[in-house]
């Protein structure tokens, strides 16, 4: 009884929505990627 560890734990869950499971993490580094290369492409574009 005492000797197993639980399946649901804080360090499993941590970042993750518990009702639709989304990664809240991976959003946050995949929204700062398409700004960086957003960034990157608005810099190679010609000035007019």
């Amino acid at each position: 009884m005492y000797g197993q560890l639980p399946t649901w734990g804080a360090a499993g869950t941590a970042g993750t929505l518990a009702a639709t499971g989304v990664n809240s993490m991976g959003l946050l580094v995949a929204a700062f990627t398409l700004t960086m290369a957003g960034a990157a492409l608005m810099r190679l574009l010609p000035r007019r």
